[in-house]
């Protein structure tokens, strides 16, 4: 299937579904992905590197966990997917009835993922935004029939990286303006470090950005209030260990979060 168009930063997509499948296929799995495979199949992509999935497997899996629950938990019937890259959720969780999933990407990303994902049935009204985040995104969400007054769940999944602390804060500014009080948010963030650097390679790192530097403090700012916790400690309640490169204990490592925060109903 044609992958032209689709820029690094959407390819990595398909790295993650590397991992998502591999998870997909353990006894003990923390999330069940059937769309990752479906995806590679349709990408050509069989090549898994041991490397990175050493590095990134254990994060990958407790963060769709942790981000799974958080959404769900949210209990709303409105459900935005920033940035949705190769996310498998629209058709793999069991949503409420009448769910709205509005899924935010490029037009190649959302063309590849309409057809390799025909043959599914959606557990929700899916509705795919053609935005770039890098424009005004509001607009299209507005016009696909998001509405801003009803709560909404919000997720940011492997993306806060690639973002500068400049483009985060515009990125939560948008997502602010267009929810009502009430509103959640989950998401992933991880910082740069030597260690980490070295442990993904050249390409990858060359997209990691700083992100909020403090991801709670970032929230609060903007009138969230936040849950956030440390990838290990998430880990380890799933019975999970993450790669050293990760681990706070150690020095030159990078620390990484998982969280969700609540919207209280106006920015501070």
């Amino acid at each position: 299937m044609d992958l032209d168009g689709i820029d690094a930063i959407g390819r990595t997509a398909f790295e993650v579904a590397l991992l998502r499948a591999a998870e997909d296929r353990r006894p003990d799995r923390l999330a069940a992905d059937p769309c990752a495979r479906l995806f590679l199949e349709a990408a050509g992509i069989t090549e898994e590197k041991p490397d990175f999935a050493a590095l990134m497997g254990p994060q990958v899996a407790v963060r769709t966990r942790f981000l799974d629950d958080a959404l769900l938990a949210a209990g709303g019937r409105q459900v935005v997917l920033v940035a949705s890259g190769m996310d498998g959720r629209p058709w793999r969780l069991d949503w409420p009835a009448g769910t709205e999933v509005f899924e935010i990407d490029q037009a190649p990303v959302l063309r590849f993922k309409d057809a390799a994902a025909a043959s599914l049935a959606a557990r929700c009204v899916r509705r795919p935004v053609v935005a770039d985040l890098r424009d005004d995104w509001a607009v299209p969400l507005r016009e696909a029939g998001f509405r801003p007054d009803r709560p909404t769940a919000w997720l940011t999944e492997g993306l806060l990286y690639a973002l500068d602390e400049a483009a985060a804060d515009g990125l939560l500014a948008t997502i602010t303006g267009l929810s009502a009080a009430g509103s959640t948010l989950a998401f992933d963030h991880v910082e740069t470090s030597a260690a980490l650097r070295a442990a993904i390679g050249p390409d990858l790192a060359r997209l990691w950005r700083s992100g909020p530097v403090d991801p709670a403090r970032w929230l609060t700012r903007h009138g969230w209030e936040p849950d956030v916790g440390e990838l290990a400690d998430v880990a380890a309640k799933y019975g999970r260990r993450i790669h050293p490169a990760y681990d706070p204990a150690a020095g030159g490592t990078a620390r990484a979060w998982l969280g969700r925060a609540v919207f209280l109903g106006q920015e501070r």
